[in-house]
């Protein structure tokens, strides 16, 4: 045996030996890696931080192949805590490119970006990209500003159950199920059996409220009048000239002109930094980077159905989404 093959051998041995003392080798950045500020643009002291807030709002960590990824509310509310702490940040502008999510998870996220600004005087700004829409919608309501990209499509105010029924493939193949339950509508919504027109109405009582209490956010931030509340309220999409003529956002722009807004009410240096918080560093890095973590694209996954593998894969519940935007029927 070669001197080289011994001196490897022995190397692979000690590896072996040392077991859980050997450092850990991780291939994909995941939820566990540290988030780490990085400068995008700008040289001064004072700081205005980027925080992307895409894909579907959910309060569920994200599973990938050989990794976990953090939830969206997770992940906001990380940046929050950081940008929180750090004096220097004077100003937090979210990119907003969402339909929007769960009822909960979107107003979780409302909630912490209110309490945030509450406790810290920091001024927030929101730049709307491609969807801003419903839940995407829901989240921008405590912006000092919301600026709209020329081609945004936002709005969907309103909530939608999404549940499953499939009681009338059950009974082509003839598969029943059977139910004991202690009270009568322990099973209501399920899908095995059709609804009654009693639980009809429940449900749609409880679509109603949460509907409301979108509208009543809508109407206490924007301070619409009630024509333009009762329009907004049927639940209809707009463009961008329109959400600007309906008061649903302030201005049309691009990314730069949503910094300089954030600059402006911040009363910051037009040299301030844009900085951003990542757990993986990029090369070439720049303000429509929406990546925080992981590698610099995901795994490809064994069947990709696109964004209608997205709709199949929500739980039943209440949404503040536009289905449509995933591809639904």
């Amino acid at each position: 045996m070669s001197k080289n093959m011994v001196i490897m051998l022995t190397g692979l041995l000690a590896v072996m030996l040392v077991g859980c003392a050997a450092p850990r080798i991780t291939l994909f950045s995941d939820a566990s890696d540290p988030l780490r500020e990085v400068t995008l643009e700008g040289t001064a002291d004072d700081k205005i931080l980027l925080i992307p807030v895409t894909g579907i709002i959910t309060d569920s960590p994200k599973s990938r192949i050989m990794r976990t990824m953090p939830g969206v509310v997770q992940e906001v509310v990380s940046h929050l805590r950081l940008a929180e702490k750090d004096d220097r940040v004077k100003a937090v502008l979210f990119k907003i490119d969402t339909p929007g999510g769960t009822a909960t998870a979107s107003d979780i996220l409302y909630h912490e970006i209110v309490a945030f600004k509450q406790r810290t005087g920091k001024k927030v700004v929101v730049c709307m990209m491609n969807l801003a829409t419903s839940g995407g919608y829901y989240v921008s309501l405590p912006a000092d500003v919301i600026v709209a990209h020329p081609t945004t499509v936002t709005g969907s105010i309103g909530v939608i159950m999404i549940r499953p029924q499939v009681s009338g493939l059950m009974e082509k193949i003839g598969v029943d199920v059977r139910v004991n339950k202690s009270g009568e509508n322990k099973d209501m919504g399920s899908p095995f059996r059709p609804v009654t027109p009693t639980e009809e109405n429940m449900l749609q009582n409880l679509a109603d409220t949460l509907g409301r209490r979108f509208v009543d956010l809508v109407k206490r931030h924007r301070q619409l009048d009630d024509k333009r509340l009762a329009t907004v309220a049927d639940a209809r999409v707009f463009l961008a000239d329109d959400a600007v003529a309906m008061g649903l956002v302030d201005k049309i722009g691009y990314l730069q002109d949503a910094i300089a807004a954030a600059r402006e009410l911040a009363a910051l240096d037009a040299d301030a930094r844009v900085v951003a918080y990542r757990r993986t560093e990029y090369p070439d890095d720049n303000l429509y980077n929406t990546l925080t973590n992981g590698s610099q694209a995901d795994p490809t996954p064994l069947v990709d159905m696109g964004p209608i593998g997205d709709l199949f894969s929500l739980d039943a519940g209440f949404y503040y989404l536009w289905p449509q935007a995933l591809g639904s029927p």
